[in-house]
């Protein structure tokens, strides 16, 4: 497939910048593939197309407040900070995106917080933008990441034009975000509210969870046509016995399994053994998902309205159908769904 193929008349003003007032209330567009029929609903009616048995697999993944802005020794130019991922936990490594980069260099000290009691040192470079940071803090490593993180700010897409707020700290997180490493929620995760999950549980469709740290990757814009050249970045996952338990279980009883969301997806298709069937993993995933692709674990997808040219629309577009997909998005934009991370969410059965 060619990445001109993924283009969308998309209008600004359909990009949503605020969440939903009340997490499971968004709109859920539900797309069946066998009938091609496209119904309207909103999201905590998706319980009515599951039942006793059914495994939902959710992101478990927690996001961090990765952006951090400081000043430059000497100069005090201001420098913004995007922290990546940890690299040494005693020595307070991080591996970071900087700008601008141009004036970092290896040697620079950088200073955080008011009072500039948050000091960094670049000690190497990694790629144009990408440095690695020691900090120089004393303290356990809880009282660091501590203070680290008071200074820094929720990681908000790129898309969504505004500067973050307190409110987005809890909003921009899914209720059952566990393990710390993601720089991008989850966003099919961020409509499950608490009574909704209570009521999937009475209802006795079970949830279980893997762990995909989803990185800046995401964002990355495609820069060849021909999407067989386009490599993914790797991002950290795993996937546990307990879950492989719980999906294979589901697998061999004829149940349907949901995965919420392309971050799930990928990590399925990560871990995915023969038969439709998952096995245990812990380590990395590049895996590139587009049309044409034999999905055999999931039954059914949940995932946000993603934006044109975008990795996430290719693997909706590999699971749904392309034709279908492409045509459901034309249906959203004249029906005036709302976009991205905060926007609204779609199903397909």
């Amino acid at each position: 497939m060619k990445l001109s193929q993924f283009k969308i008349k998309l209008p600004e003003e359909l990009i949503a910048t605020e969440p939903c007032a009340v997490r499971d209330e968004s709109r859920l567009m539900v797309v069946n593939r066998k009938t091609g029929e496209i119904e309207h609903h909103t999201f905590k009616e998706i319980i009515n197309y599951f039942g006793d048995g059914d495994v939902f697999i959710l992101n478990d993944t927690m996001v961090f407040p990765a952006r951090l802005y400081g000043n430059k020794e000497k100069t005090g130019a201001k420098i913004e900070v995007f922290l990546l991922r940890e690299l040494n936990e005693e020595n307070k490594l991080w591996d970071v995106l900087v700008e601008p980069a141009r004036k970092i260099r290896i040697g620079n000290k950088l200073y955080f917080g008011d009072d500039e009691s948050m000091v960094a040192e670049v000690i190497d470079n990694t790629t144009s933008r990408g440095r690695t940071l020691r900090f120089l803090y004393d303290g356990s490593h809880e009282e660091f990441k501590d203070a680290l993180y008071k200074l820094g700010q929720t990681p908000l897409p790129p898309y969504i034009k505004r500067e973050p707020v307190p409110a987005d700290a809890e909003r921009y997180q899914c209720i059952f975000a566990a393990k710390e490493g993601a720089v991008v929620a989850p966003a099919a995760g961020l409509h499950f509210s608490r009574e909704l999950m209570k009521r999937m549980e009475i209802k006795g469709i079970e949830t279980g969870f893997l762990t995909v740290h989803s990185g800046l990757g995401n964002y990355r814009e495609i820069d060849v046509e021909d999407l067989t050249k386009h490599r993914m970045d790797s991002e950290e996952m795993e996937v546990t016995p307990e879950l492989v338990d719980m999906v294979n279980k589901a697998k061999d009883d004829n149940k349907q399994v949901c995965a919420v969301g392309t971050s799930v997806l990928r990590g399925i298709e990560t871990a995915v053994s023969m038969g439709g069937h998952m096995k245990t993993f812990t380590g990395w995933t590049n895996k590139f998902i587009f049309p044409p692709y034999d999905f055999t674990v999931a039954t059914s997808l949940v995932s946000n309205f993603h934006m044109p040219y975008s990795t996430m629309l290719m693997m909706v577009a590999a699971f749904g159908g392309y034709d279908l997909v492409m045509h459901a998005y034309e249906v959203a934009v004249k029906e005036k769904y709302r976009f991205g991370a905060y926007g609204d969410a779609m199903l397909i059965l």
